[in-house]
């Protein structure tokens, strides 16, 4: 059920990363900085800063406007964190939850499959960006 990781990597373009950092070291700020060179426009969602290198941030879900089309949730939280933010996510209507490594939540997944949202669970998108598409 629901959309493969190849099709979710060359249909969408519209991704908030939740808990996304401001620190260069973190693997949430690597990753939406890949993302970022290759096309996808990113909604950093993160209570803490206002703006992520000059775009717009967003306290949490529930304050981006559905307006904006959010394609996909990509998550940088802790698993216990994850079926709240699913459940901020369901008025977005986002085509996919997608949990990064080491993020499962069967409970999250559960939510989201029952709003007919896709889930990709414990995969990190960039490296799995890179495996399909490559560099």
């Amino acid at each position: 059920m629901g959309m493969q990781i190849l099709e979710v990597l060359m249909k969408l373009r519209k991704v908030a990363v939740v808990g996304l950092s401001d620190n260069s070291e973190r693997d949430s700020y690597r990753v939406a900085t890949f993302l970022q060179s290759k096309g996808f426009r990113i909604y950093p969602v993160n209570p803490s800063f206002s703006y992520w290198n000059g775009i717009k941030a967003f306290p949490n879900l529930s304050s981006i406007p559905k307006s904006e089309g959010i394609e996909v949730i990509d998550i940088f939280r802790r698993s216990e964190a994850v079926p709240e933010i699913v459940k901020d996510a369901l008025p977005l209507k986002p085509k996919v939850i997608w949990m990064q490594e080491g993020v499962v939540s069967e409970e999250g997944k559960e939510i989201a499959e029952k709003a007919g949202i896709s889930v990709i669970m414990d995969r990190c998108i960039m490296k799995e960006y890179k495996r399909s598409i490559g560099e």
